[in-house]
């Protein structure tokens, strides 16, 4: 049987070894790139992805993460971010490893053949129809992502798979399927390198799409960031002085009235009565802040 493209040979590799070093740096270089590039085809896929998992979210479902090997490496890595850059409850992420917490230190390969595990895992998790889960593999036929797959599908949960091969037998299970025809390694089979690379850009931009699907993102700013450190204290004191137009020094004064909330500080410094009033108006939005502005004004406005 011919090999996967995830596993073919690069059309440059031979003799890499005895090349310079700055030449195999320069393919490696050029390998990445051209991985990265295959996201673009993926583009309406990604998309559909990402209204479905933000339909989850809204309507109080969770985002699931399955994965094994170095392509759980790239779901753990989309996943640990969210609650922090957009506010999502760290309880709505769900992230289901091979292998479980001990992969994190010794990424054996034997994990990712549990198909058993996998199902467990799902089952444990108690998924469901308003649940969203995301497989990924590089292969498209990890066992592993093939159970969690199967198993959230028949408890109703929506599913997507990410893979880098056509064919995979795991888009015969998804609803949406995202192909990220990468070409072959320059190191074959070795799928954290190119494979790994466009599976990151994929599922960074599907997160990125779904945080602004629920007015999480106004204008490039992560107005529903979690501020929970210094850094994260300035930028959210930078991102309501820059939206709302105000100095520093109010914009953290606005902060601390509402909670840290950035988009509250951001109605208040904009006119809002109260910080109660401010929540007013993002449930009346759907919690985009844009809209609660223009109906800020528009009150505003009715009663000059």
């Amino acid at each position: 049987m011919a090999p996967t493209r995830t596993e073919a040979v690069h059309k440059d590799a031979r003799g890499i070894d005895v090349q310079a070093p700055e030449s195999v740096l320069r393919l490696l270089a050029a390998a990445q790139v051209e991985a990265a590039a295959a996201v673009h085809a993926a583009i309406p896929a990604i998309a559909e992805a990402a209204a479905r998992i933000a339909d989850s979210l809204a309507s109080g479902g969770r985002l699931v993460y399955a994965a094994a090997g170095s392509s759980g490496l790239m779901a753990l890595a989309d996943a640990l971010e969210l609650p922090g850059t957009y506010g999502i409850p760290r309880d709505r992420v769900v992230i289901l490893l091979a292998g479980g917490t001990d992969s994190l230190v010794n990424l054996a390969g034997a994990p990712e053949d549990d198909a058993g595990q996998a199902v467990r895992e799902v089952a444990s998790a108690g998924l469901n129809a308003g649940d969203c889960l995301i497989a990924v593999s590089a292969s498209g036929s990890t066992p592993f992502a093939i159970g969690a797959l199967e198993e959230a599908r028949r408890r109703g949960a929506a599913t997507v798979a990410v893979a880098n091969n056509a064919g995979a037998p795991m888009f015969d299970i998804a609803d949406i399927s995202v192909l990220l025809a990468t070409p072959p390694e320059v190191i074959a089979g070795s799928t954290r390198m190119g494979a790994g690379t466009a599976q990151k850009i994929a599922l960074n931009m599907m997160s990125t799409l779904v945080a602004i699907h629920l007015g999480h993102v106004h204008d490039g700013y992560m107005v529903n960031l979690h501020a929970d450190n210094i850094k994260l204290h300035e930028r959210a004191a930078r991102i309501v002085s820059a939206i709302a137009g105000c100095d520093m020094p109010t914009a953290k004064t606005l902060l601390e009235e509402s909670g840290g909330s950035v988009k509250v500080a951001i109605l208040l410094a904009s006119g809002a009565a109260s910080p109660e009033a401010a929540n007013q108006l993002l449930d009346g939005a759907d919690q985009k802040l844009r809209s609660a502005l223009s109906k800020l004004e528009g009150s505003r406005g009715s009663h000059q």
